[in-house]
């Protein structure tokens, strides 16, 4: 497959398959779904057999830069309160491990940890297996590609929307069905909560999980809440009953989502175009 300056492959991962999308950093430059596979990833070798089928001899990505997005269900993600008086890397990693045990039982032995680190405010911080780097590693060496970057899809969608966060707004995703939702106090991240949308949800769901979710962690509701990914549309509005704002930068109804496959939009979450 032909590069062209300032091009680079993104690749969704989740449990059920991969897609391959095309994107690019020049201007006008619109990401292109390439291929597709359904398969169960979470086998032994999954990853590794659905990359092998996902590039066929047209899709050879040799010498290609390649961003791999991880859905949420694949990696662990948390917020961590630094320790009074933490002065070390070392004391960040123990309090992100202790919460990490805490949240989901076991340790961080068979994962690989990263996060934003910060010894003043609460953080947050991802795990990934290491098993499934184990892969993408091999793939990446059997397939002669540049693995840049590995991403859960949640910090892919949270660092491309970052200049257009409030203060203070709460920030959410909407993938396959799935709303995560980053809880603020003021500048500092209070909690990371998922829930499965019900069918049918509307904007009283939508104000009504806010308020149980604002309940729960402890915080006041959000004055505004801003979302990416197949957001329904109904949804944004000015004010609300409980007098918070919803905007959405995409919508089920904007043609960024569009003829898009659930994977594929995994693959390019966090794109530039």
């Amino acid at each position: 497959m032909r590069r062209r300056i300032g091009q680079s492959l993104r690749i969704g991962l989740a449990a059920h398959g991969a897609a391959l999308v095309r994107a690019s950093r020049m201007l006008g430059g619109e990401p292109l779904a390439l291929a597709e596979r359904h398969a169960d990833l979470t086998a032994p070798d999954g990853i590794v057999n659905a990359l092998g089928a996902l590039f066929a001899d047209d899709l050879a990505p040799a010498g290609w830069p390649v961003t791999v997005v991880l859905a949420d269900e694949l990696v662990r993600l948390w917020q961590v309160a630094p320790p009074p008086g933490a002065s070390r890397m070392g004391d960040l990693e123990a309090a992100a491990a202790l919460r990490f045990q805490h949240l989901f039982g076991g340790t961080l032995g068979d994962w690989r940890l990263s996060a934003d680190w910060d010894a003043a405010r609460p953080f947050l911080a991802a795990a990934v297996p290491a098993p499934l780097l184990a892969q993408l590693e091999t793939a990446a060496r059997s397939h002669r590609f540049h693995l840049v970057e590995v991403v859960p899809q949640f910090v892919a969608a949270m660092n491309a929307w970052r200049r257009e966060r409030r203060s203070g707004a709460w920030f959410g995703l909407v993938q396959g069905g799935v709303l995560s939702l980053a809880a603020y106090e003021g500048r500092s991240l209070a909690a990371v909560r998922t829930a499965v949308i019900p069918e049918g949800a509307d904007r009283e769901w939508l104000e009504a999980h806010v308020a149980r979710e604002a309940l729960r962690v402890g915080v006041g509701r959000p004055e505004r809440l801003q979302l990416c990914g197949a957001a329904p549309s109904g949804w944004a509005s000015s004010v609300g009953r409980l007098k918070f704002a919803c905007t959405l930068f995409e919508s089920d109804a904007s043609e960024t989502q569009q003829g898009w496959t659930e994977l594929a939009r995994l693959a390019r979450t966090g794109s530039a175009a």
